[in-house]
């Protein structure tokens, strides 16, 4: 006798978009964000962390990991079953690897430095990964909180 398990359905959502290394393409990287998760129907709250983390992940790509004539992209990935969105932003400037140390120097006597420190409060997890040939990817997850 052959008895099989039913399995439910993982379903993953996935939304990725390239834009311009400006600071309206950062700007347009939180709108897109924003607007996709609330068509996942993703609570309020992670939608609004991760927005947060898309805006300053975005900044950074546009700010830190411009090349002149190259984009940024950023991208969303939904896992309907645990509720997790990871939020993931490349840019062509892999030689530049942020740490969450650079950020703890001394953002209060800086006009820049805090973005890090904002995506190390709202993420639960946060890292790099290469982007071959040259890029690098900065990525970020956000679950829900209970409690």
């Amino acid at each position: 006798m052959n008895a099989r398990t039913p399995q439910i359905p993982v379903t993953v959502h996935t939304f990725a978009q390239r834009l311009s290394s400006t600071r309206r393409g950062a700007r347009l990287a939180r709108l897109l964000a924003v607007e996709r998760l609330q068509a996942w129907q993703v609570s309020p709250a992670v939608t609004e962390r991760a927005g947060q983390i898309v805006a300053e992940l975005a900044a950074n790509a546009a700010l830190h990991g411009r090349v002149q004539g190259r984009d940024f992209q950023v991208a969303l990935t939904l896992d309907e079953a645990t509720g997790t969105v990871r939020v993931s932003a490349t840019d062509a400037r892999g030689e530049q690897l942020p740490t969450p140390q650079a950020d703890f120097e001394d953002p209060a006597h800086s006009e820049s430095g805090r973005g890090l420190l904002l995506v190390t409060a709202l993420a639960d997890r946060w890292g790099t990964e290469p982007y071959p040939p040259s890029g690098k990817t900065v990525w970020a997850e956000v679950s829900p909180r209970s409690g």
